[in-house]
């Protein structure tokens, strides 16, 4: 009995010291590893920063070789419209994630429409440190980017380029092929910037077109004359629209003094009705 027991303690502080040994090594297998790892895992971030930094600065490169007349006319048309020069205006493009829809535009067959947002854009500030709450300090910054306009709001300019017809892009007839134009939303009412647009800047210019194409008599043509009406009777609807959208509805004011100067008896008041 006494050597069974005696094996049985050898036994158990056999399998305690394996035990121990055990927890120890995994302790220390846990924690020098993670150790070490991070130290690796913080390298290789500095590294793949690095990378990233690298590899934007060629994809940069190899965007400004494709610049041509075709991107000089876009950026000098953004230029004049939006207070940045064209060096300024080339690096933002030539930076844009989605660089490719301008190519995408120039293509035959290829985008109807191209837009640019020149607007303010919450930018994180580097070494910026946490707030209790988990939040960075975020500020607006104003940008010019690529949109397709249905990702993000607009808050501020939106620059478009229309493209006339089918035809390939090319440097010799971006000029003729591609239309600018700009309205502004600052204020943040998308209705009123666009009705702006086309009653001060569209429409006056519709009115003054001497050349219709095979239209020969121009402003004279009945089909013109219409066209012309329905885009004034659309822009009073969209005025409609947005300032009943502001719960203000404005009364046209009548002088009725013209149709009562001359009212003598009840026929007279109901032809005047």
């Amino acid at each position: 009995t006494e050597s069974k027991y005696r094996r049985h303690g050898e036994n158990l502080k056999t399998r305690g010291t394996e035990l121990g040994s055990a927890v120890t090594g995994s302790s220390l297998t846990t924690v020098l590893p993670a150790s070490s790892s991070v130290k690796k895992s913080i390298v290789l971030s500095s590294e793949s920063r690095k990378e990233v930094a690298k590899q934007a600065k060629v994809t940069k490169e190899e965007r400004r070789a494709q610049i041509d007349g075709r991107h000089r006319y876009l950026i000098s048309r953004l230029a004049d419209g939006i207070d940045l020069s064209e060096q300024q205006v080339e690096e933002i493009i030539i930076s844009d994630d989605k660089f490719q829809l301008i190519e995408q535009f120039f293509a035959p067959r290829g985008l109807k429409k191209l837009l640019f947002f020149y607007q303010d854009v919450l930018q994180q500030k580097l070494n910026a440190s946490l707030r209790p709450d988990g939040s960075t300090n975020n500020l607006p910054q104003k940008k010019l980017f690529i949109t397709m306009g249905s990702t993000e709001d607009f808050t501020g300019t939106c620059a478009f380029f229309l493209r006339t017809s089918d035809e390939v892009i090319t440097a010799s007839n971006v000029s003729q092929e591609v239309n600018f134009g700009m309205f502004d939303c600052n204020n943040g009412n998308i209705l009123q910037g666009l009705e702006f647009f086309l009653s001060q800047i569209m429409i006056p210019a519709l009115k003054s077109q001497q050349n219709w194409g095979d239209v020969k008599e121009g402003l004279k043509n009945s089909q013109i004359q219409e066209f012309l009406y329905a885009v004034d009777k659309f822009v009073s609807i969209l005025s409609s629209s947005r300032q009943n959208i502001e719960d203000k509805i404005q009364l046209t004011k009548v002088d009725i003094d013209i149709y009562v100067r001359n009212l003598q008896n009840p026929s007279d008041y109901i032809t005047a009705g």
